[in-house]
């Protein structure tokens, strides 16, 4: 894989919403960013850009359609899962009242599994159009999400 020597302070940040669990079960939303990005050919002959290899394998893809008005009351996430916003709106509440609403190429991070009493977080779709939704299922949590800033 080719690097280019462009200096770090270029590098971009990806900003995410991580869904997770803390100490005493309650979900909760911190606002993360995706910053370990390298300079470098995504594969040999293509021009350099920005990539970050993130360090959990993906166990499966999984594309939702959320009908307009769908709601998924109190659950936990599957698994720790990427969600992709494809089209439409959706919105994600945690227990401890955080409620975040997201469209189009934003990205959070479903980590809220072993919550309290297995309520975890609500999410439905925003607005009269459905929501497609793209969910990268990891073989395991990355850990602690970020420390907010």
């Amino acid at each position: 894989m080719e690097t280019d020597r462009t200096p770090q302070s270029d590098a971009p940040e990806v900003p995410y919403w991580h869904v997770w669990t803390d100490e005493n079960g309650v979900s909760r939303q911190d606002r993360c960013r995706l910053t370990d990005f390298a300079f470098a050919s995504v594969s040999e002959g293509a021009a350099p850009s920005w990539i970050e290899r993130l360090k959990t394998p993906a166990a499966r893809v999984v594309v939702l359609v959320l009908p307009a008005g769908w709601v998924g009351e109190w659950h936990e996430n599957p698994e720790p899962q990427w969600i992709v916003s494809l089209s439409g709106r959706w919105f994600v509440e945690t227990m401890d009242g955080t409620r975040v609403e997201m469209g189009p190429g934003e990205l959070s991070f479903g980590n809220d599994q072993h919550t309290r009493n297995r309520q975890g977080h609500r999410s439905g779709t925003v607005g009269t159009e459905p929501a497609v939704l793209m969910l990268v299922q990891v073989t395991e949590a990355p850990g602690r999400p970020c420390l907010p800033k």
